[in-house]
């Protein structure tokens, strides 16, 4: 476990070095934030109306809220490197050293998000705040499942891109599932919770990632309940393992693959 923690340490201090890069990223991040906040301003003519049983304050928050937790969680390590590491026949290399290549890659990854977190975490609470005038109420006794909820869901993440690029062993390359993935995430997702979604898909969408990645994290935030909270948390559980196991899986068969095929 030491040289894991040594691994995500040496990353983020390596990411400090980075931050202008970082910054770049928020272009994108305040043009969406922009374009989303004034649609539902405009859709919401009427403060007091609810659409889908949220107010236009929980509305907004759920946007800012899963924007930030997706561009947090971007990273070119879990979509290319895998792949390329595959692709070059350097992974060859890499599970020969002392350390497990699926162990030192989450490590890497989660040093390189560590700062990146932070910052969207800070630049969307003050956007809401400017663009609304107040903050979500959180209590403390929600804070723990409020964070579980969000590691959870970052390493949920983590786990399904992973396993998208170690298909790399198999197929040329893994970037069409990765597109697939990520605008799965961001239409159902991102733009809107999965109550606006018509009553015959939304059981469909709460049994895919979406649920366990974006929405439940948001969730809790603006509308929480012990019985959601149970709800989420156990989803994330079952997700965790089984993803976790099928990274796994997958990994073992391609790396077996390579070894009966000479390396």
């Amino acid at each position: 476990m030491r040289k894991y923690l040594f691994i995500l340490k040496a990353t983020l201090m390596e990411s400090l070095q980075y931050v202008l890069n970082i910054l770049l990223g928020f272009i994108t991040f305040f043009m969406l934030l922009f374009v989303f906040m004034n649609l539902w301003e405009y859709i919401y003519s009427d403060s007091v109306n609810l659409i889908s049983g949220y107010t236009k304050e929980q509305m907004i928050w759920y946007v800012i809220l899963t924007e930030m937790i997706w561009f947090s969680c971007r990273n070119p390590t879990l979509s290319f490197q895998i792949s390329n590491d595959i692709k070059s026949g350097s992974i060859a290399y890499s599970i020969n050293k002392p350390y497990h290549y699926i162990a030192f890659i989450i490590a890497k990854h989660l040093g390189e998000i560590a700062i990146k977190s932070l910052m969207f975490m800070v630049a969307g609470l003050v956007i809401g705040y400017c663009f609304l005038g107040a903050f979500p109420v959180i209590h403390l006794y929600q804070l723990p499942a409020i964070i579980l909820s969000f590691l959870f869901g970052i390493l949920i993440n983590a786990f399904l891109k992973m396993s998208i690029s170690v298909l790399s062993f198999w197929i040329e390359d893994s970037t069409p599932f990765h597109w697939i993935y990520d605008k799965m995430i961001i239409v159902l997702g991102i733009m809107f919770p999965v109550e606006v979604f018509p009553l015959w898909a939304q059981p469909m969408i709460r049994f895919t990632p979406i649920f366990v990645v974006t929405y439940g994290p948001a969730k809790l935030i603006i509308d929480y309940s012990n019985s959601m909270a149970l709800q989420v948390l156990v989803s994330q559980l079952i997700y965790f393992i089984i993803s976790l196991s099928l990274l796994l899986f997958i990994y073992q068969r391609g790396v077996k693959k390579l070894n009966v095929n000479g390396g």
